[in-house]
């Protein structure tokens, strides 16, 4: 069980850890749900994992970098990806990448806002190659995108986070 210092600083963590019986064959799932809450996974949490599990924090770590899906950096409220592969590429996803860095203040060196609210990532593949080019926003498939249609999606966001 958690200690009540831990549990007041780790609670969400602590949860998960018990609902998956505290198992290190469920490391992958549990880094899953961890990362849902904290939208990357933290130096400090992959540690309290480690413990919790039984398992030294490099095995931890040794997961959570090897996995392209998870992050060891503060991700935004909104995650946006776009599709760089072959299809995308040919049908202009640098363009698009390229408005949302401009509309964002963003750069391939810093790809989340200061506000914590988007990240625009490139990815390999969204594997929606008929739809090119394509990009996604948290889990919302959005395809055939030009670059003015990729600033009105932020904006739209914007605006409703407003409300």
């Amino acid at each position: 069980m958690c200690t009540e210092t831990a549990t007041r600083k780790f609670e969400k963590v602590c949860q998960i850890l018990d609902l998956h019986q505290r198992d290190p064959s469920k490391l992958i799932p549990i880094l899953q749900e961890v990362q849902k809450v904290y939208r990357y996974l933290p130096e400090e949490v992959q540690a309290y994992i480690a413990t919790g599990l039984g398992l030294s924090p490099a095995k931890v770590y040794g997961v959570a970098s090897f996995y392209a899906n998870f992050s060891l950096e503060p991700k935004g409220k909104y995650v946006v990806h776009v599709c760089d592969g072959t299809a995308c590429h040919v049908k202009g996803s640098s363009l698009i990448k390229e408005a949302l860095f401009k509309k964002l203040n963003l750069s391939t060196e810093k790809k989340t806002t200061e506000d914590m609210m988007f990240t625009v990532e490139a990815v390999s593949c969204l594997g929606a190659c008929g739809l090119a080019p394509v990009m996604t926003i948290n889990d919302k498939v959005y395809g055939q995108v030009t670059p003015e249609m990729a600033a009105g999606l932020i904006d739209e966001i914007a605006d409703e986070e407003k409300k």
